[in-house]
């Protein structure tokens, strides 16, 4: 027997993301940014622990310049990034740790102000060298646009897109009107062609709709990334959006399809 218990061992040791991942969550605790430092402790202690994952909080320091202390290190053994931050402009060596972790092919997954991460204000261009942004981090990486949001008819709809999967792994266990979206809603189209749209919102009398979650794969080793414009606080007290983003790190690690 024991020849079989060893290769079973050495098959779980092949298997990719058999063992506990490692979770490097990157966010700024500052007005604009809806309770991001909370909301991302608050997954790592109710969900993503609780599924064996470890989870390192890199908190940025302010908002313009963002300096994440820690996270060139943290992002040396990461399996999954995600990012719930606001136009940072940290220093070019932390966003080189990002490119380097999509062209390794590893996962991202990006909640809300992270379709503008690395945008500065436009009336607060970067003049230091040693800071970085990264606009066409949005179109490029998460595959959409950022043409601003709608304030009306809140709290909005949301619903089941028409493009979704007939089956997916993201959506069990997901039901989309039981989601209710209470701030902003982003508007982020036209998605890139790739993108697979999983959730609709509409608020009332405002067209077009626009995507609220999506998938898509990154780069010429296919990282994964998932994005969703929902993260307010209000929003991730619902049962419903906590369950989509927990399916989205399982989906986003590979441990379903």
């Amino acid at each position: 027997m024991k020849p079989l218990f060893a290769l079973l061992a050495l098959l779980f040791l092949l298997t990719p993301f058999a063992r506990s991942a490692h979770i490097v969550c990157l966010t700024v605790e500052e007005p604009n940014n809806y309770d991001a430092v909370n909301a991302c402790r608050g997954f790592a202690e109710r969900e993503w622990k609780a599924l064996g994952h470890r989870v390192t909080l890199i908190e940025g320091n302010h908002e313009l310049p963002t300096n994440f202390e820690g996270f060139v290190e943290a992002m040396k053994s990461a399996d999954l990034l995600v990012v719930f931050v606001r136009r940072a402009t940290p220093p070019r060596e932390q966003l080189d740790a990002i490119r380097a972790h999509l062209a390794a092919g590893k996962p991202l997954l990006g909640v809300r102000t992270a379709n503008h991460a690395f945008v500065p204000p436009a009336n607060r261009p970067v003049s230091d060298p040693a800071l970085s942004t990264w606009p066409d981090f949005v179109p490029d990486v998460l595959g959409c646009d950022n043409t601003g949001y709608e304030t009306k008819g809140l709290p909005y709809a949301v619903s089941l897109h028409p493009q979704a999967p007939a089956e997916s792994s993201l959506l069990e266990g997901v039901d989309p009107a039981a989601i209710l979206g209470h701030v902003s809603m982003y508007r982020v189209l036209p998605l890139a062609a790739d993108a697979t749209p999983l959730l609709l919102g509409k608020a009332k009398d405002i067209e077009p709709a626009q995507p609220l979650a999506w998938t898509r794969l990154y780069g010429p080793k296919k990282a994964r990334v998932f994005y969703t414009s929902l993260g307010a606080p209000e929003d991730v007290t619902q049962p419903a959006l906590r369950r989509l983003i927990t399916n989205a790190v399982s989906w986003t690690l590979g441990k379903n399809d």
